[in-house]
């Protein structure tokens, strides 16, 4: 059964930081890229960040761009979301997914998805 278990959300003020990971089980994972998503309410869930099978090749959407970094432990299947000076617009349940094909690199071709963490940001 395939598993991916997201963890680290939490409550922290604008400017803090926080780092999610994401758990893969089931599934050979170094053979997914992996990516962040994000749904605030009200919003359709968009797309945050994207990195290769091997990890040399990672995508960000603009917003977040010099502010978060995506990693990952193929040894450990883990892919990690390192954000740092949040801000309240940063707000929202973030997923990982994954995918084993398609244009992963802009935010389609995941199949494969976790049940959301929940990050809040306050002013």
């Amino acid at each position: 059964q395939v598993q991916l278990v997201e963890s680290g959300g939490g409550m922290v003020q604008a400017g803090g930081s926080l780092r999610l990971s994401c758990a893969a089980s089931g599934l050979t994972f170094s053979r997914y890229a992996m990516g962040w998503f994000r749904q605030a309410p009200g919003n359709e869930r968009e797309f945050v960040a994207a990195i290769s099978w091997s990890g040399g090749s990672t995508y960000y959407t603009d917003s977040v761009k010099g502010r978060f970094t995506i990693s990952r432990d193929n040894a450990k299947n883990t892919v990690y979301l390192q954000m740092n000076s949040l801000k309240p617009e940063d707000t929202a349940v973030y997923y990982c997914a994954a995918a084993s094909s398609g244009r992963w690199y802009i935010g389609l071709g995941y199949d494969l998805w976790g049940q959301g963490t929940q990050v809040t940001v306050s002013s």
